[in-house]
């Protein structure tokens, strides 16, 4: 049997019918660009999340920077973000002229709290907290050390559409949410596309600004912007699926139950989402010692893997400006040495959740 690590094709045959009459509604309108599906989807998506106010963008990375650069943060400012995450929040982060210093993680793939009060200075300005693989942060914790140090905090929800944190949903906790729907996310579109979400309604009309290029009125510029807009036909398609986002996430979550509850190799370290949180599993991301043997066992099985990643920013080349060495950030670093992503994916079945418990549970 040949699995994949992620597959999309499922997800859309499942709701074929509903996204092909979406496509064929907005391609038939002939409004295309900020028309009444973006509109609709931003009330939308706020209401699903607990928000006031959404807008929609060209895609996650925009989202982040975008974030920044509204908030006012850049050149001598600093922004605490954790050192396990995808590059693209720290590019959020320094397309600003702003300088990320990384925190460790914890055990649960967030944030340490409580390393995170020895890293602010006089620079720092903001907090940014990633809820990597739909595993949410411990936010109350984040956002008491804010109120104290009067730090902006904006969350990278790009990974955590729908989780909970003690009863209030991801995005809902900071001065900004950011979320991406690239198509492999929970809540994806079929292209690039993103969305804040903001308590505030003159942060919601600026970025409404900024991704116009940074005009409230055609051809009057109020600010240098971007072209950051979420299409009508990426709107419509993400409207038909969070329709059925409740379902999407249940089925993911039963996903990751039956690993969590199957998988017995001592050579595995399952992963456990922090005590009050509502895990969306975007990613379900095991810790092996001996990793590149069992990716290399499991593709002999024909069973796909990611590493989600395999080289933490601090290390990249991207950001070797920044001056730091291998060994300055042990756990962060241990971690890149040691996740692994299993497959999950909407519409995986039985059969295939079995082939992947038994095979793992093989390993030697």
């Amino acid at each position: 049997m040949k699995i994949m690590q992620n597959r999309m094709d499922r997800g859309f045959y499942k709701y074929q019918q509903e996204f092909e009459q979406k496509a064929l509604e907005v391609l038939r309108s002939g409004w295309y660009v900020l028309g009444k599906e973006v509109s609709a989807f931003e009330e939308e998506f706020a209401a699903f999340t607990g928000a006031k106010y959404c807008v929609g963008l060209a895609s996650g990375l925009d989202a982040l920077w975008l974030a920044f650069r509204v908030l006012g943060i850049g050149e001598g400012d600093e922004v605490l973000v954790q050192g396990n995450t995808y590059i693209a929040s720290v590019m959020g982060i320094t397309i600003n002229g702003a300088t990320p210093v990384f925190i460790e993680p914890d055990e649960h793939f967030g944030m340490d709290v409580s390393r995170i009060e020895e890293k602010i200075t006089e620079r720092t300005r903001a907090v940014l907290a990633v809820h990597l693989y739909g595993m949410p942060c411990r936010m109350d914790r984040i956002q008491a050390l804010c109120k104290k140090h009067h730090l902006y905090l904006v969350e990278d929800c790009a990974q955590s559409h729908g989780a909970y944190y003690k009863g209030q949903m991801t995005g809902t906790f900071g001065d900004v949410g950011c979320f991406s729907f690239y198509p492999s996310k929970n809540l994806g579109a079929f292209g690039d596309g993103g969305a804040v979400t903001v308590k505030d309604e003159a942060l919601a009309r600026a970025f409404k600004m900024y991704r116009n290029y940074g005009s409230e009125k055609r051809y009057y510029n109020k600010v240098v912007g971007a072209n950051s807009r979420l299409d009508e036909l990426q709107a419509g398609l993400l409207r038909v699926r969070l329709k059925h986002i409740q379902e999407i996430t249940e089925e993911r979550q039963a996903i990751a139950a039956y690993y969590t509850e199957h998988l017995s190799s001592p050579h595995l370290t399952l992963p456990k989402p922090p005590e009050g949180t509502s895990c969306v599993w975007h990613q379900y991301v095991v810790r092996c010692e001996e990793r590149d043997r069992l990716v290399q066992y499991l593709s002999e099985k024909e069973i796909g893997t990611i590493i989600h990643y395999p080289v933490p920013p601090h290390l990249s080349e991207a950001y070797g400006y920044l001056g730091y060495k291998k060994g300055d950030f042990p756990v962060t670093e241990h971690m890149a040495d040691t996740v692994l992503s299993l497959p999950v994916y909407n519409g995986m079945t039985k059969e295939e959740q079995d082939y992947v418990t038994d095979t793992l549970n093989r390993f030697r």
